[in-house]
């Protein structure tokens, strides 16, 4: 199924929060804030008195296959009524001044949304218009502030770079087991300390026989050198293979 203009199809991932363009004032950005939404799991577009009206054919365009979080968002007129349904807001707010109320990360900020996400919440993030951000009086809606730990003397993002921050975040703590690395090894494995051994061996003795290790006062720490070069990373099957190959043809020599 494929949403207006053929964009692709995205299915919600609940409980996930409600993002709120407040003001926004093109309809590029809320187009490309669709799409940084798509990537990061987020599905729920509310939009507060846009500048240019609603619906903008722009945005679809921009949205680049969002489409089905545009033909959803919901438009409102004021702050008040894009909240009424949600039990927890925050509000992303690059310089809280004079504003007595918890500042997170979005680190923070997002691992609180998924806790309360988890308890049943509904939950929603204050974005501001593109020039000047949220007011005094949009902050006020919301329970707590959100301020990216960025450059500070250069900290400029536009709305769909802010969102994205959010989303990536959001995706992230959805998944705390996710392991910060891995190796891509497609169609094969990591090979075994035995097998690893094995290669060495080969090795070691084809080193020998060409008289690389000829001289006895080196020779050990040129073994250990030679062994901790592969023992440095995870060493696939299929390299340990191409690598005893390309040693068997060494010792055969040119035909």
């Amino acid at each position: 199924m494929t949403g207006r203009n053929g964009g692709a199809e995205l299915t919600p991932i609940d409980p996930s929060p409600v993002v709120i363009l407040v003001r926004p004032q093109m309809a590029e950005n809320i187009g490309a804030v669709a799409r940084a939404m798509g990537n990061g799991g987020l599905f729920h577009l509310r939009i507060v008195a846009p500048r240019d009206g609603w619906p903008l054919p722009r945005a679809w365009i921009t949205g680049s296959g969002a489409h089905r979080i545009l033909d959803n968002a919901g438009v409102f007129e004021t702050v008040a009524a894009a909240v009424a349904d949600l039990h927890r807001v925050f509000a992303t707010c690059p310089r809280p001044r004079h504003i007595i109320k918890p500042v997170l990360t979005a680190r923070g900020g997002a691992n609180e949304i998924v806790a309360a996400g988890a308890r049943g919440l509904k939950i929603g993030i204050l974005f501001g218009p593109e020039r000047t951000g949220l007011d005094n009086d949009d902050i006020a809606h919301a329970d707590s502030l959100i301020r990216y730990d960025l450059n500070p003397d250069f900290m400029s993002l536009n709305l769909a770079q802010a969102v994205m921050v959010m989303g990536y975040e959001w995706w992230l703590a959805r998944n705390p087991e996710q392991p910060p690395r891995e190796l891509q090894v497609n169609e094969t494995a990591p090979a075994t300390k035995g097998e690893l051994d094995n290669f060495m061996v080969h090795l070691i003795r084809a080193c020998d026989e060409s008289g690389f290790l000829r001289n006895e006062q080196k020779r050990p720490g040129m073994v250990r050198n030679l062994r901790h070069f592969f023992q440095r990373g995870e060493v696939t099957r299929q390299e340990l293979n191409t690598l005893h190959g390309v040693i068997t043809e060494l010792v055969r020599g040119p035909r």
